[in-house]
């Protein structure tokens, strides 16, 4: 198990989590998403996958679900 942190931008309440939640579970090999809301601003989401991840993937799921995502190495 893997787990990365990554940076979400423009989240404001609980929906917004659970759509992040849900397209990045989405993401091949990620099995878990903790996300500690700073509403408003930049928001620590913790994923946990079964490998590497696929930044460019995490980056597309995080915007279908309509918000910005950067990626620590990408």
């Amino acid at each position: 198990m893997t787990t990365t942190t990554i940076t979400v931008t423009g989240m404001t309440c609980g929906h917004c989590t659970a759509a992040v939640t849900k397209e990045l579970l989405t993401v091949p090999g990620v099995t878990d998403v903790a996300i500690d809301l700073v509403a408003g601003g930049d928001s620590p989401v913790t994923v946990t996958s079964d490998g590497a991840l696929d930044a460019a993937a995490v980056v597309a799921a995080v915007d279908e679900a309509g918000y910005a995502a950067s990626v620590p190495g990408a």
